[in-house]
């Protein structure tokens, strides 16, 4: 019965709510099921596409996914958007047109609330840049709810991080980091006196993978921002990039000696790396650590640990661990209402013989993304779910962005990779992401128009 009373879907008319706005509500006789998806990232966006391709298309269901965001970029990519090496509105999914071609709806919104026993989720009003309202409140009726909010930067509550540092959660955080660098080199090129102590300066706090990645990319895009005619600038001197890490190592959750080789190439690239330093303070001008250094950097990014937003720890009851995440089954079930669901950084899903939830990884929100698409179609046919399977392929690192490349892994057991075979992996991943949201021909034809294009524009985005 419980299944039964899942498969009628809100039709297009509205429901009243004092102070409110509302989407369409359930009606009686309604006979599709209302599948809604909150958040378009590596999970979200996987799973609105799969089953718009596979129910949405012939009208099985409905599927409509929710963001904030107009358009979509992979999070892995987010170090090389903040850098210049990759302009995001090249590579970006424009969610609105994907959602038409791929069988679901879209709606721009931000979660901030649900109603679990009138199956309501609510949206934040959309402001545009002056601070004037464009979308007003409202909620979303669902059947079959699944959330897929990511995760965000976790400041541990540190003095001055909220105030002064950046961060890359999303791709707006990200071209922000590449606007705040690409205005402090022009600068620094056409002042008139000589740079003061740290005006250049790059204090990257947490060295987990986005950290070191966003290190070695940001000392070959300063080398390239230079060589566009910034001749007042020397890299080697002006531009310091120091990393900071509070555990013992960079890569503290990854193979010790990918951690070791890690740290060797980003000696080689002339970034300082701070081991051992739990950050005390973030001011204007500097980074304080609790054994009294001091890092004085005008540009400071913050990608020390994860959490899920705080809002959810107030999702009308729903589970939660210290890290906000949703706790969820082995379905991805959250585990006090049989019709929410929540996948990748959001979740804490915790398998079988593990003594702590899975990492919150790319890889993992686009194999729970797969899984419960499968899972949802067992569902609608009134099936039992399957338990998810998670396969650890290892991880990859990209050391700097350049023609060869340095990447390094832990793929196939205990196999390292290095040079060129890491990076056409690193790529992989990637074209393996575009190949679930669009397709072989699509990725063939973007790649093509990449490869033509190399030699027409600068590798470096100089504009904001």
């Amino acid at each position: 019965m419980a299944e039964a009373r899942d498969m009628a879907l809100p039709d297009l008319r509205a429901e009243t709510v004092p102070g409110r706005v509302t989407a369409p509500v359930q009606a009686a006789g309604a006979s599709l099921h209302h599948i809604v998806i909150v958040g378009g990232g590596a999970g979200g966006l996987v799973l609105a596409t799969k089953l718009g391709r596979r129910l949405g298309r012939n009208k099985q269901v409905l599927i409509t996914l929710i963001d904030a965001s107009l358009t979509h970029v992979w999070k892995p990519l987010l170090h090389e958007v903040a850098v210049g090496t990759l302009d995001s509105h090249k590579d970006d999914v424009l969610f609105l047109s994907h959602a038409k071609n791929h069988g679901f709806r879209f709606q721009q919104g931000r979660m901030d609330g649900l109603d679990r026993a009138r199956k309501l989720v609510h949206l934040a009003p959309i402001v545009d840049a002056d601070g004037l309202e464009v979308i007003a409140r409202r909620t979303m009726a669902y059947d079959t709810l699944v959330i897929a909010t990511g995760g965000i930067c976790n400041d541990f509550g540190t003095p001055g991080v909220k105030e002064h540092c950046l961060f890359l959660d999303n791709h707006q955080q990200a071209d922000q980091v590449h606007r705040r660098l690409l205005n402090a080199c022009l600068r620094a090129q056409l002042q008139e006196g000589p740079l003061r102590p740290g005006q250049l300066g790059v204090a990257i706090v947490g060295a987990g993978a986005t950290g070191v990645e966003l290190a070695a990319e940001m000392h070959k895009a300063t080398r390239q921002l230079v060589a566009y005619g910034l001749d007042r600038i020397d890299p080697e001197r002006d531009i310091k990039i120091t990393l900071i890490e509070a555990a013992p190592r960079v890569l503290p959750r990854l193979a010790e000696r990918l951690s070791a080789a890690t740290l060797k190439e980003l000696q080689r690239l002339g970034v300082e790396v701070r081991t051992g330093e739990q950050v005390e303070e973030v001011t204007a001008a500097a980074v304080r650590t609790r054994s009294g250094l001091t890092v004085p950097a005008e540009l400071k990014v913050w990608s020390a640990g994860v959490k899920a937003h705080d809002w959810l720890r107030e999702l009308d009851g729903l589970e939660t661990n210290r890290a906000n995440q949703l706790v969820v089954d082995t379905t991805m079930r959250t585990t006090r209402d049989p019709d929410v669901f929540a996948i990748g950084d959001c979740a804490a899903c915790q398998l079988p013989g593990q003594d702590q939830p899975l990492p919150p990884r790319a890889q993992v929100a686009y194999q729970q993304a797969m899984a419960l698409a499968q899972n949802l179609r067992r569902r609608l046919a009134g099936q039992p779910l399957e338990p998810f399977r998670y396969k650890d392929y290892g991880s990859l690192v990209s050391l700097s962005y350049s023609s060869v490349g340095t990447l390094m892994g832990n793929l196939l057991g205990d196999v390292m990779i290095e040079g060129r075979l890491a990076r056409l992996t690193y790529q992989s991943l990637y074209k393996k992401h575009q190949l679930a949201v669009h397709g072989p021909v699509w990725v063939a034809l973007v790649s093509l128009i990449n490869i033509l294009r190399r030699g027409t524009e600068p590798r470096l985005k100089l504009h904001l």
